[in-house]
C-alpha cells in the first residue's frame, strides 16, 4: 500500500527518526532529509524504503534543487514535515547578531522555502498536509531564549497564516507545541537523574503527527501541544 510521499526535513536520530518510521510503517514513502548524508542513511537502515538527501535549510540554493531532485526521484510530496529548528539559549546581552540570524534561517526561512516547493505538488492533488514541529518557546519567550523564541514565534506566525490561506484548498496546516525535554541519548546524558517519565517520547510524537496528518476536512486541528504528564504549564 502507496498512501504517498512523505518527506521530513530535520531528520535526526530523535523525532525524525520516530516519524519516519511511524509513516513507513502505515504505507507511506518516506523521504529523510538533513545536513549530513552518513546520519541520514544511518535511520534510513531501519526504516523500509526510505530516501535520504543531504539538505542544509539554511543554504536558500539548496532547496529547489532537493526538492526537483525528490520529485523527480521519488514523486510528488504529499506530507512535509518541518522538524528542523535550531537557536542559541542565551539572552540579549550575550546573544550575537549571528546567533539571531541563524535561528531565523532555519525556522522561519528554511520553512518557508520549503512550503513555497511542495505547494505546486499539494494543488495539483487537490490535498496536502505541512506538519511544523514547534516549541513552547514559540507562546513563551524566556529570559535566556532571545534568539531561539523570537524565531519560534516568527515560525509559528508563519504557519497560522499558511494554514488560514491554503486550508480553503484542502491543504491542512498544522502545528505542534513540544512542551518539554525530548527523550534522546544527549538529553539523557545531560540529565541523568531523570526517570523516563519525565521525557518526551518520540514514537509517541510520531503517533501525534500522523494522527495530524491523517485528520478529515471536516475535524482538523491547527496547534496541538505535547508534554509528559509531569510537565509544568
Amino acid at each position: 500500500m502507496n498512501k504517498g510521499i512523505c518527506v521530513i526535513v530535520g531528520a535526526g536520530p530523535g523525532n525524525g527518526a520516530a516519524m519516519g518510521a511511524e509513516f513507513a510503517a502505515t504505507g507511506y514513502r518516506v523521504v529523510l532529509c538533513a545536513r549530513s548524508k552518513e546520519k541520514l542513511n544511518a535511520i534510513a537502515e531501519k526504516i523500509p524504503g526510505a530516501s535520504t538527501y543531504a539538505y542544509d535549510v539554511r543554504d536558500t540554493q539548496a532547496t529547489p534543487d532537493v526538492f526537483a531532485r525528490i520529485r523527480a526521484e521519488v514523486g510528488p510530496v504529499g506530507i512535509l514535515i518541518y522538524n528542523a529548528g535550531a537557536g542559541a539559549f542565551k539572552n540579549v546581552d550575550n546573544s550575537t547578531l549571528e546567533d539571531f540570524q541563524s535561528a531565523w534561517e532555519v525556522n522561519c526561512r528554511g520553512l518557508f522555502l520549503a512550503v513555497k516547493e511542495v505547494l505546486p505538488d499539494m494543488r495539483t492533488a487537490g490535498k496536502g498536509s505541512i506538519i511544523v514541529i514547534g516549541a513552547t518557546a514559540s507562546i513563551k519567550g524566556g529570559a535566556n531564549f532571545a534568539p531561539f523564541a523570537s524565531a519560534k514565534a516568527g515560525q509559528r506566525g508563519l504557519v497560522q497564516s499558511l494554514a488560514r490561506h491554503l486550508g480553503p484548498e484542502k491543504i491542512h496546516v498544522s502545528y505542534v507545541i513540544l512542551d518539554g525535554v525530548v527523550n534522546l541519548q544527549r538529553t539523557r546524558q545531560q540529565m541523568p537523574d531523570k526517570a523516563d517519565e519525565f521525557f518526551l517520547e518520540p514514537s509517541q510524537i510520531a503517533k501525534t503527527v500522523l494522527f495530524l496528518a491523517q485528520q478529515p476536512t471536516q475535524a482538523w486541528s491547527f496547534e496541538l501541544d505535547l508534554r509528559p504528564f509531569g510537565e509544568k504549564w
